[in-house]
């Protein structure tokens, strides 16, 4: 039966240190907050899990704080914790900006940037911003390029829990757009973001950094792209670069033609943004 609740468990933890204790003495566990990812896996009968961990009241996950000019944004901050905060606005807005795609104002309100990490869709929103970002995951810090392993697969331990991201601090003009089937509350047919690091001391250009969901098994940067426009590279030949880079598929939200395609015009859009930016 789809969606039942039988001979299902749930522990509530009173703090992280006494979630990671439950993950080593009861696992495995299937770690929870907003559930809006989890819940849906339930309703289509795809959620195997028996036994699941409560997080949802450790108020320490949801803190945002800059320590030595870093940025840390715990994992049980919701998008709704990040759109109203001056400290994400002042720094990542792209994240921001990421975060008003999610979903509707419900979503928002229970949707984790944790959450959308653990839960590894290469549509998440979030993602390519984090992976243009240099940030890190974790204790464990781990190089978001480095944390996923393949499609919804990444390197976190049946003991571990997301606990934040750290976001150094980005130097030039930020980027984020999101293709979907209409302007809101749809899963991304392509989704971009890019930092444009200007020019350096002596003039010449810093590489930027690009990165795109719904395009391959995991969010990808582009390296060969940023590479080819750093060059000086015209915007036709970096397009030609991307596209051999890119992987997209056919699948029930979109073609792979069409993912190209958006893939090649959100490029030029970001980067003839630089005269104006």
């Amino acid at each position: 039966m789809l969606g039942t609740i039988a001979n299902r468990q749930l522990l509530s933890p009173g703090s992280l240190r006494d979630a990671l204790r439950m993950l080593d003495v009861e696992g495995p566990l299937v770690p929870m907050a907003g559930c809006t990812d989890l819940y849906v896996a339930l309703n289509f009968g795809t959620l195997h899990g028996t036994k699941f961990l409560n997080l949802w009241g450790l108020d320490e996950l949801r803190r945002i704080a800059v320590r030595d000019d870093v940025l840390s944004i715990g994992a049980l901050c919701t998008y709704t914790g990040i759109i109203r905060s001056r400290i994400v606005h002042s720094r990542v807005p792209m994240l921001v900006a990421a975060a008003r795609e999610v979903g509707g104002v419900q979503i928002q309100n229970r949707g984790t940037i944790g959450g959308n990490i653990a839960n590894a869709s290469p549509a998440g929103d979030t993602l390519p911003v984090l992976a243009a970002v240099k940030s890190a995951a974790g204790e464990r810090r781990i190089r978001l390029a480095e944390f996923y392993t393949g499609y919804r697969t990444s390197v976190l331990a049946a003991n571990e829990l997301i606990v934040g991201v750290e976001i150094p601090r980005i130097r030039g003009r930020q980027w984020f757009r999101k293709v979907g089937t209409r302007a809101a509350q749809s899963i991304s047919k392509v989704v971009m973001a890019a930092v444009d690091g200007g020019r350096g001391p002596g003039g010449q250009r810093r590489a930027p950094r690009i990165a795109i969901g719904s395009v391959a098994p995991t969010v990808v940067r582009l390296p060969r792209t940023e590479a080819a426009l750093a060059s000086g590279a015209s915007i036709d030949d970096a397009q030609g670069v991307l596209l051999d880079e890119i992987a997209p598929i056919d699948d029930v939200r979109s073609t792979a033609e069409y993912r190209r395609r958006v893939a090649a015009n959100l490029l030029a859009n970001f980067w003839s943004g630089r005269r104006r930016g």
